[in-house]
């Protein structure tokens, strides 16, 4: 394959493959590791200051024949100057609709789009749906190609024959993907069944102070392998998001994965990627009302409001999922080959090649 170079212009630090063994990294940041190093392709990103290996700083390069933007078409000038022969792909991550915030960003870029004949490429068709209104509303419809290629996960997480422990629930996604709303469920969940523990990972940005929840563990920031290791023994990833999209969502893929079902709701990329409905529930009026009324409410105190929307039946849902799958009814899954590495590197490699 011709040389290929991903360049993202965003992430808060630097990062490499030792990166994604040794430290807690954000999903799409592993996830551009994962593709790069199984592509043999370069990484350039806008504040590394010194080269290691195949992640690089930024300079000139007219032997790129490849160039991958991560996230921001913003960068499209920049990656034009120093790549000056490349083809041009925009890889999205985050939800983007008409209207919205990136919406005006990509719409900044669309001259730069339409020129250069940049194929975007999204990771779940929902996103991608909403990736397509946006450059309608743009005028772009027909001259920028979309494609969908999955996020990949390790050919190597597999169940384990781990014993479960049905008493323990994790999250381990961004808190604030949903992590307060999470802990006031869990709250309701603890005084119905009281033996019930939730441990509380998280990828290593946007790290909020913890409150004291009785149940509850903090493992803070922690390099992937160690919070597997909690999620193969868990009854569940518990889920309970509706406040932010998952445009993929490696927490689901890496829990089915794993031999660990999920509950979540039916937002986002969640039925596309879950595949189980037993796994999903909807999103109803009551919750996002309680969430929209505390949203800049802090974790400490929502004890009392969700006392009372528990008394309401707010949680219900959630008891009842958690009480059957303690009993017996727990969905059995495993990896999922839509996801496997191979498989998604197998599809870069032949869009690169086109």
């Amino acid at each position: 394959m011709r040389l290929t170079l991903f360049f993202d212009p965003s992430c808060q630090q630097p990062y490499d493959t030792r990166t994604l063994r040794e430290q807690a990294m954000g999903g799409t940041e592993a996830t551009v590791t994962r593709i790069a190093d199984a592509l043999d392709a370069l990484v350039v990103q806008h504040n590394r200051t010194e080269n290691s290996g195949r992640y690089r700083t930024p300079e000139q390069m007219p032997e790129v024949a490849n160039v991958v933007i991560n996230r921001d078409s913003r960068a499209l000038p920049r990656v034009r100057s120093l790549y000056p022969n490349a083809r041009v792909y925009l890889w999205l991550h985050d939800q983007l609709n008409p209207g919205s915030k990136r919406a005006g960003w990509l719409a900044s870029t669309a001259d730069s789009l339409r020129d250069l004949a940049v194929t975007i490429i999204c990771v779940s068709n929902t996103q991608r749906a909403g990736v397509e209104a946006a450059l309608r509303t743009m005028g772009l419809k027909g001259a920028v190609r979309t494609r969908t290629i999955y996020n990949p996960i390790d050919d190597a997480l597999a169940p384990d024959g781990s014993a479960v422990d049905r008493d323990k629930l994790v999250f381990f996604s961004s808190p604030n993907k949903g992590l307060k709303f999470t802990l006031d469920a869990f709250r309701e969940l603890r005084r119905q069944i009281p033996e019930l523990r939730l441990v509380v990972g998280n990828p290593g940005y946007k790290v909020p102070g913890t409150v004291a929840v009785n149940g509850v563990e903090y493992l803070g920031p922690q390099p992937q392998a160690r919070i597997h290791t909690e999620v193969r023994t868990a009854l569940c990833t518990f889920f309970p998001n509706f406040v932010i999209r998952e445009t993929f969502g490696l927490v689901f893929a890496e829990s089915h994965a794993l031999g660990t079902p999920v509950l979540t709701h039916d937002y986002g990329a969640a039925a596309e990627i879950v595949g189980d409905r037993n796994q999903i529930l909807p999103v109803a009026v009551a919750p996002r009302v309680y969430e929209a009324l505390l949203t800049h409410v802090s974790s400490d105190l929502r004890a009392a409001p969700a006392r009372v929307a528990a008394a309401l039946g707010l949680f219900d849902a959630y008891v009842e999922r958690i009480r059957a799958w303690r009993s017996g009814g727990r969905p059995e899954v495993g990896p999922d080959p839509r996801f496997r590495l191979a498989t998604v590197a197998a599809q870069w490699r032949d869009l690169l090649s086109e």
